[in-house]
């Protein structure tokens, strides 16, 4: 499990879901943890491809063809956080300040695409950044989204978004709405309180959330949804935020699904810091 310092912080990497283990700076934790053997709580720090979020009741349409992938959210069904959140990367590189880990997608259950994906964690002043490169190594166009999955440490948020995506009782997408005059207007910092969040937001002012001392940052453009996600209604500490390249259910919707065609790739990075 690769070590890394830099700038101040300290870092472990984890093979499983190409996760960000722990963050330190100062001697404050900046994200959640936990044991080096596992479980992964709640996705805790990993990487969510080839789509983020849900895909409702674990099938999509693509360029005509129905595919079927595995319910992964039984109580729901749907299939949840993509492919690579639960399996074993190799490590490819790892260095004092930096680790690259791999993983290659070759037709799993649903998604019969080839994808050669690749996650690069580097320690700096500025903080840790996460870079996933995804190339289509197939011979068909796919369809393609990512994200991660931090929850960061503090009681208090501040998310510059204008819009946010209703949820059904599946917590599927059920049309946009403004966050002026309903509880997620976090657009002036807050504390969250018992304010229960589950959504994905957008319009975004700037590519950036801060949860107490702890800042998320990213290019909007790249990244312009982001799911933000409170832990108290699991028992669990933190605040999830999740910047996403498409909304949930994209590989329904279509809403700013990427499509890669052969040799195509997709550059996405953000980076976790102390605020």
């Amino acid at each position: 499990m690769p070590q890394l310092e830099g700038g101040g912080y300290t870092a472990q990497i984890s093979p499983r879901g190409a996760a960000l283990r722990m963050l330190r700076h100062g001697g404050r934790d900046l994200v959640t943890t936990w044991p080096e053997q596992g479980p992964v709580p709640y996705f805790a720090g990993t990487v969510l491809a080839p789509w983020p979020n849900r895909v409702g009741g674990a099938r999509y349409t693509f360029q005509g063809r129905e595919h079927r992938l595995e319910v992964t959210e039984p109580e729901r069904g749907h299939a949840l956080h993509g492919l690579v959140a639960v399996v074993d990367w190799k490590v490819a590189e790892a260095g004092p300040d930096r680790a690259r880990l791999t993983y290659e997608i070759a037709t799993a259950p649903g998604y019969p695409f080839a994808l050669g994906l690749s996650v690069e964690h580097r320690l700096g002043e500025g903080g840790l950044t996460t870079t996933v490169t995804a190339r289509n190594t197939g011979e068909a166009e796919a369809p393609y989204g990512c994200g991660p999955h931090p929850w960061l440490l503090g009681e208090e948020l501040e998310l510059p978004a204008a819009r946010y995506l209703r949820s059904d009782d599946r917590l599927l997408p059920a049309g946009p709405a403004d966050v002026a005059g309903s509880p997620y207007d976090f657009r002036k910092p807050r504390p969250v309180r018992d304010t229960v969040i589950d959504h994905a937001f957008t319009d975004l002012d700037r590519g950036e959330v801060r949860v107490g001392g702890v800042r998320i940052s990213w290019d909007a453009a790249v990244l312009p949804w982001v799911q933000v996600c409170t832990s108290r209604q699991l028992g669990y500490e933190g605040v999830a935020v999740e910047p996403m390249i498409c909304p949930p259910d994209a590989f329904n919707s279509g809403t700013d699904l990427v499509v890669l065609r052969p040799g195509d790739e997709h550059v996405a990075s953000w980076t976790i810091s102390a605020a």
